[in-house]
């Protein structure tokens, strides 16, 4: 599997399996999640511009890129995951740290601040909203826009099978169809070849999806149990997102963080869904002052 130029893989033991991690530089630790359909390559544009003032772990999610795919949809829940993240943080050294997370990843990155604020620092989330608020907008046009979370959360085998049938092209599309552009140009070779590849491995594509049926299920429990307790995120938060992405397409991103936040800024990338690969200066501009700022 592909990994970032300057990066050294290592691959780290937790309870519920291995987590591979690519790590450089020197300083204070933040970690870096990626999003669906992707790998930790995704943040090979920025990574190593922000590990010029800090450490940077690039961390492949359970059954993504080279970590153990989960047991079940359980372990596919961001709470799991993000556990999973602290653990192979501490054996790495560091029990508290920055974090952000595209996509999937920012749901990760999300749900470890709610969960173990005493591990995180600073949180930065891109071009997401909270889970429950995806699901409970599901109207005509966002549905449209996301019609892949009630796709990739139907039962075992249906989704699996449909996309194994023609794994690079049901990769391709996606990634193009959230982009500005509407093309494939702003993907590296390498890093598109790491995307449809482990779309091919069934045990991978099975590992995606499951994490898409515990968004529907476990993932909105967990948020909407947040909300009625009145838990919000207390950690200083960036929340960032494509002028021309998913997020931008179901409210003002910024409002709806606010709701959720008690330390919140934000702005918006002239980008589609795919910020750090469609626009890398200006991700990198916004990750290095944020997380500066401490």
């Amino acid at each position: 599997m592909a990994t970032i130029d300057g990066f050294e893989p290592q691959k780290v033991e937790t309870r519920a399996g291995v987590l591979n991690v690519a790590m450089a530089g020197e300083g204070p630790p933040l970690v870096l999640l990626h999003g669906f359909p992707q790998t930790h390559v995704m943040w090979a544009k920025v990574a190593p511009a922000l590990c010029q003032n800090r450490q940077v772990f690039c961390v492949d999610l359970p059954g993504y890129g080279e970590s153990s795919p989960p047991e079940s949809e359980a372990f596919a829940s961001k709470r799991e995951m993000a556990t999973q993240v602290v653990e192979a943080m501490s054996k790495l050294g560091h029990g508290r740290f920055d974090i952000a997370g595209h996509d999937r990843g920012g749901r990760v990155a999300y749900r470890l601040a709610l969960d173990s604020p005493k591990h995180v620092n600073r949180l930065a989330v891109l071009d997401i909203l909270p889970t429950c608020v995806y699901w409970e907008k599901m109207n005509h046009s966002f549905a449209m826009a996301i019609y892949h979370w009630p796709f990739l959360a139907q039962p075992y085998p249906l989704p699996e099978t449909l996309i194994g049938g023609a794994p690079d092209f049901y990769i391709k599309h996606t990634l193009a169809s959230w982009t500005a552009a509407k093309d494939l140009s702003a993907f590296e070779e390498t890093a598109l070849n790491a995307y449809c590849a482990q779309a091919r491995d069934p045990a991978r594509l099975k590992a995606m999806c499951d994490d898409y049926r515990a968004g529907e299920q476990i993932d909105v429990q967990h948020d909407q149990a947040d909300r009625k307790a009145g838990r919000t995120i207390t950690v200083p938060t960036l929340a960032l997102w494509g002028a021309a992405g998913i997020a931008a397409g179901a409210a003002t991103p910024l409002d709806t963080w606010q709701d959720w936040c008690g330390n919140i800024q934000g702005e918006a990338i002239q980008s589609g869904h795919f910020i750090p690969e469609e626009n890398p200066t200006a991700t990198i501009t916004a990750l290095d002052t944020f997380f500066a700022n401490h």
